[in-house]
């Protein structure tokens, strides 16, 4: 569908009369049905926090080993974000959500040969590939919507979409700790009686065998949501430049502006913070409080509605305070609790990752409308280089197991994220001195 002026240029804000609209004027729908995408991503990479202690017990892991869950998942970010940032450089972000959804679920029905196999390789496959389409998906979601309207208000129109990802990352905890975790945790002797009956290895493949119907359904209903986006039809936005012959941009451009990578390097301790902090969470409350597996996993759920809360929060007051200030001041208060973390493991430290969820709220979106600011026809291949450094969350998680393997302490893996978040704080507080090359102002 054409348009005589393209969505995201300065004709949409006089349009209002001067004022700057958050939402696209005249093309809610398809701005509804990418916001919907980030629910559902949102479902599979919290999903993966389950995974994590599921394998761990099913395939009797080491946390090290069960960690490699959120290295393959992540890993498919940052092998994917730049071929999917050329293919919608070639043929626009409807192509690309397409088919990182058409991946997305097809990455999610290998779960099922994987489990009738029941090797661990197979699932870190199954979700490798389910990276990949999550990878494109956010390369083509996150620029669209920062673009799909007046850029004055990118950063608040982003974190409006992005407020959606907490719901479907509650929706996904809550999925797994029902429908995944069965609720039989059997303690040393009642195994050693089992492996006498010889009724142990029945017990380990049912557990794994839970994973299929979970993300079977879930797979197709990605595939149906897949063909719902494809025969809907998208106006063209701001720098689409879908026709032939245009100039689309160059990474060698990008090399010329250090922004970009400033916000690439804040990205990666983000989500590495981010996802290590939350996928050691019931390891953690297993290691150093009663909790069961699934009142472990309440506290996950607990972490993402605060993450839901920071978000509805916090989008209103950056009318008022620039956004790059609150990433820092809230980089600064995550710091300062993984050191709780740290040092009072038990549920004091709990409560503290649950308190994180606040403050993580606003992150991934403001660091993403930030770094996108100024690169014009560089926007789409800025935004793969923002989504490739979501590979923090594959690097980060083992790194954190590997520490808990090494020392027998859960807690003290938290040591990493408190470092991620501390790097967030400098992106935030070095941003908010420095001047766009969109308009000039301090964001």
């Amino acid at each position: 569908m054409q348009i005589s002026a393209p969505i995201g240029t300065k004709s949409t804000a006089e349009a209002k009369g001067g004022k700057h609209p958050v939402f696209p004027v005249g093309h809610i729908l398809p701005f509804v049905l990418v916001t919907v995408l980030f629910f559902l991503w949102g479902m599979s990479n919290n999903l993966t926090d389950i995974l994590v202690q599921q394998f761990k017990k099913s395939l009797e892991l080491s946390q090290f080993s069960a960690q490699l869950v959120q290295t393959a998942n992540f890993l498919g970010y940052f092998c994917m974000a730049i071929p999917a940032g050329l293919l919608m450089r070639r043929w626009g972000y409807k192509a690309g959500m397409v088919t990182g959804l058409l991946l997305f679920g097809s990455g999610m029905l290998l779960f099922l040969p994987a489990a009738v196999r029941g090797e661990y390789a197979m699932f870190l496959i199954a979700l490798f590939t389910v990276g990949c389409g999550a990878s494109i998906l956010e390369t083509a979601a996150n620029p669209f919507i920062a673009q799909f309207g007046d850029p004055v208000t990118s950063e608040q129109r982003l974190n409006f979409s992005q407020a959606f990802n907490p719901p479907g990352t509650v929706a996904g905890v809550l999925i797994g700790t029902y429908f995944i975790f069965s609720g039989v945790e059997p303690n040393a002797a009642q195994i050693d009686q089992m492996k006498q009956a010889g009724t142990y290895q029945s017990y380990l493949h049912g557990e794994i065998m839970r994973v299929v119907p979970t993300y079977m359904a879930f797979g197709a209903v990605v595939l149906l949501f897949a063909f719902l986006l494809m025969r809907t039809k998208f106006p063209v936005i701001q720098v689409e430049h879908e026709g032939a012959g245009e100039d689309h941009g160059s990474f060698a451009s990008l090399l010329r502006i250090p922004a970009i990578w400033i916000a690439v390097a804040a990205n990666f301790c983000n989500v590495g913070a981010q996802i290590s902090s939350w996928s050691s969470l019931i390891p953690y409350m297993k290691q150093y409080t009663p909790a069961s597996e699934r009142t472990a996993a309440h506290y996950l759920t607990a972490v993402l509605i605060m993450m839901l809360l920071g978000r509805f929060i916090s989008t209103p007051l950056m009318r008022y305070i620039r956004p790059s200030l609150m990433l820092g001041f809230y980089g600064v208060c995550n710091a300062v609790l993984m050191l709780v973390v740290v040092t009072r493991p038990g549920m004091v430290g709990a409560y503290a990752v649950v308190a994180s969820g606040f403050f993580i709220s606003i992150m991934f979106p403001t660091i993403f409308a930030l770094g996108l600011k100024g690169l014009g026809r560089n926007t789409k291949l800025g935004g793969s280089l923002l989504v490739m450094a979501i590979v923090g969350g594959a690097i980060f998680p083992p790194i954190q197991g590997l520490i808990a393997r090494q020392t027998g302490s859960v807690a003290l893996g938290y040591i990493v994220p408190a470092i991620g978040f501390a790097g967030v704080a400098l992106y935030g507080f070095y941003q908010s001195t420095q001047r766009t090359l969109l308009s000039g102002a301090a964001y």
